[in-house]
């Protein structure tokens, strides 16, 4: 039986991102009325777009409520953290976030993500720093969101999980 499980996966250490690699994330989700709803007046949005079913009707951009954006932003990067993130110390920043195209409560958004830069953090010897660039596609192939993400990351080499069980007493 193994008494220490791995609590993470086993490929999204700080060693294991390189500069160009990509990845597609395994999961997808649904951006429902409820999530657009309720964090849409949680954060005191009152852009009529996002409350309104009629505001935009016969607009050019689409009939029907909009998600709001920092929504799409939000389920893109969580679409991505099992992959990029779970070994993660420290979030460092979001940058340059841009919103390409509207995305309406019923759409279903896909992550990719690509390594930007990967450095080591003399602040930090046990990890090192990520920057990948994530993007959120439509049910379409449409790219709607798009971001840089920095991320401070745990080196597998000082995962005291990852080492394996500790000696028992009277081992050497």
């Amino acid at each position: 039986m193994d008494t220490h499980p791995q609590l993470t996966g086993r490929s999204n250490y700080f060693e294991d991102f390189s500069v160009g690699q990509r990845m597609r994330h395994f999961r997808s989700a649904t951006i429902g009325e409820v999530e657009n709803n309720c964090l849409t007046k949680l954060v005191m949005n009152t852009a009529q777009a996002h409350w309104n079913e009629e505001a935009l009707r016969g607009s050019p951009l689409g009939d029907g409520r909009l998600v709001f954006g920092l929504i799409t932003g939000s389920l893109t990067v969580g679409l991505t953290s099992q992959d990029t993130a779970e070994n993660a110390l420290e979030e460092l920043g979001l940058d340059e976030i841009r919103f390409r195209l509207p995305v309406h409560p019923g759409d279903t958004i896909t992550a990719f993500s690509e390594v930007l830069a990967t450095e080591d953090s003399p602040a930090a010897p046990h990890a090192g720093v990520v920057r990948f660039k994530h993007w959120g596609r439509n049910q379409h192939g449409q790219v709607v969101c798009e971001l840089e993400r920095t991320v401070l990351v745990k080196r597998r080499s000082h995962d005291h999980l990852d080492a394996g069980p500790p000696p028992r007493e009277g081992d050497s």
